[in-house]
């Protein structure tokens, strides 16, 4: 399997090689289409002027004369058509031209044989060292009519060029190769300490430590890999911690339910003994039976992320029948209920919403001392439904108040157990306020109670 590095790597190779291919390919089409025709019109025009200063300067002898032009780096070929012929300047690698050229020079054309010349769609055609990638033009010398062709002499006009050209194409493509090695193994870098770091996370340690400084898109990917990481690691303690508090919580019971079994079973119990163990054993039941009904709900509410049942009802209603359902405990304690409730119409999920009054309700009689008051509000607004139930109970401490809804959360440890609870209340609650899009929050000052506010968006 190809590593992600030898990948980057290929691919930028053949993206260079690539586009130094279709760059040669279009600069041979401009070649073909604009170049090559300029530089025959620009021979041509060179030609012209050796024709035409010769024939203002006959004086001159023409041999000698082709040789000075061939020193300023040309080549030419001169000839009579009967086998009388010379060359000038830098020598031909091809020399064969045919007799119909010569001849059609002879008769006075020009011939344009950089332009007809023939080399396919390569720029190297420019260069070629051939007789008939020339112009001719008529030269008359002693009244003898002869045939001129000039060329310029790549090798001494340009030979040092193509050198330049040549070393810079070499040292461009060796700094590409380099460059692309390194700066592949820059990209790279940082995706190797997340694919470690992914390791490390698999193995169960979450303290990866990404040291990647960057500010573009891996950058932004190994800052959220380690934040991510960060929410792993609190998830995985929160796992432990919900599995230990879960442990906990049913081994309490059914270590309580299996010792007064196993004292039931002697037969030394008097009657009155017998029934205050089975009542014990009657109210341990009921506190695993809740607790398992409370962890089936919160599962339950886990793999939610929208609510699946929404109905029109009156929250006035939910609130009275709940305060009828739990008369005889609070009248139990001479609790004074202070009520205010506006007639509110609400869509949502009914039965979870009673659930969550309730938690609210018992929780307030629960920790309100005998002859308390409860006050109850409950009004809307043009956005939004407002709900609070204050108690004058014991209250939350500061420090205690940021925890409450986490899970089996007991703020007042000394009482949990007395009181029946599971620290699973408020969690609840606040996981069934989060489905209606909601908030909760409480207020709370130790010795003079407590405030939970929720408020709910207007559908």
């Amino acid at each position: 399997m190809k590593s992600l590095y030898t990948r980057i790597v290929i691919t930028m190779l053949v993206v260079i090689l690539s586009s130094s291919l279709l760059g040669f390919f279009f600069a041979n089409i401009y070649y073909q289409v604009k170049l090559k025709p300029f530089n025959d019109e620009k021979i041509t025009e060179m030609a012209k002027a050796v024709q035409k200063f010769y024939q203002t300067n006959e004086s001159v002898p023409l041999d000698s004369y082709l040789e000075n032009v061939g020193t300023l780096g040309y080549e030419l070929y001169l000839t009579d058509g009967d086998g009388n012929s010379r060359y000038f300047g830098g020598e031909f690698r091809e020399t064969y031209l045919p007799e119909k050229t010569v001849q059609q020079v002879l008769a006075g054309e020009t011939y344009h044989g950089i332009d007809t010349f023939q080399t396919g769609l390569f720029i190297t055609g420019f260069f070629d060292n051939d007789v008939r990638n020339t112009i001719g033009v008529p030269v008359e010398s002693d009244g003898k009519t002869m045939a001129l062709f000039l060329r310029q002499d790549p090798e001494r006009q340009f030979g040092e060029l193509r050198i330049f050209f040549a070393m810079i194409l070499t040292f461009t493509s060796i700094i590409s190769i380099l460059l692309v090695l390194i700066s592949g193994r820059y990209i790279v870098n940082p995706i190797v300490k997340l694919t470690n770091a992914t390791k490390q996370i698999r193995k169960g340690n979450y303290d990866v430590g990404l040291q990647v400084r960057r500010k573009d898109e891996i950058g932004q990917l190994a800052d959220s890999f380690a934040k991510m990481a960060g929410e792993l690691e609190k998830s995985e303690a929160a796992r432990q911690e919900f599995v230990a508090n879960v442990s906990h919580e049913l081994q309490s019971p059914l270590t309580s339910m299996q010792g007064f079994a196993t004292l039931l079973g002697s037969e030394t119990l008097t009657a009155t003994e017998r029934a205050e163990y089975l009542a014990v054993l009657s109210e341990e039941t009921k506190r695993l039976s809740s607790l398992t009904k409370q962890l089936l709900t919160l599962a339950s509410l886990d793999q939610e992320a929208e609510l699946r049942k929404k109905d029109v009802f009156q929250l006035e209603t939910q609130w009275r029948q709940l305060l009828q359902m739990t008369e005889w405990s609070w009248r139990a304690k001479e609790l004074t209920m202070d009520m205010e409730l506006a007639e509110v119409t609400y869509t949502g999920d009914a039965e979870l919403l009673y659930q969550v009054w309730s938690n609210l309700l018992t929780n307030a009689i629960k920790f309100t001392p005998k002859g308390g008051t409860i006050r109850i509000r409950l009004h809307e607004t043009a956005g939004e439904v407002r709900i609070e139930v204050e108690d004058s109970g014991i209250g939350i401490s500061d420090a205690e108040i940021p925890n409450i809804f986490r899970r089996f959360y007991k703020a007042n440890q000394s009482r949990s157990r007395g009181e029946g609870s599971s620290g699973l209340g408020l969690s609840i609650s606040q996981k069934i306020i989060d489905l209606h899009h909601g908030t909760i929050f409480v207020e709370s000052k130790l010795g003079k109670g407590t405030t939970f506010t929720v408020i709910l968006p207007k559908n």
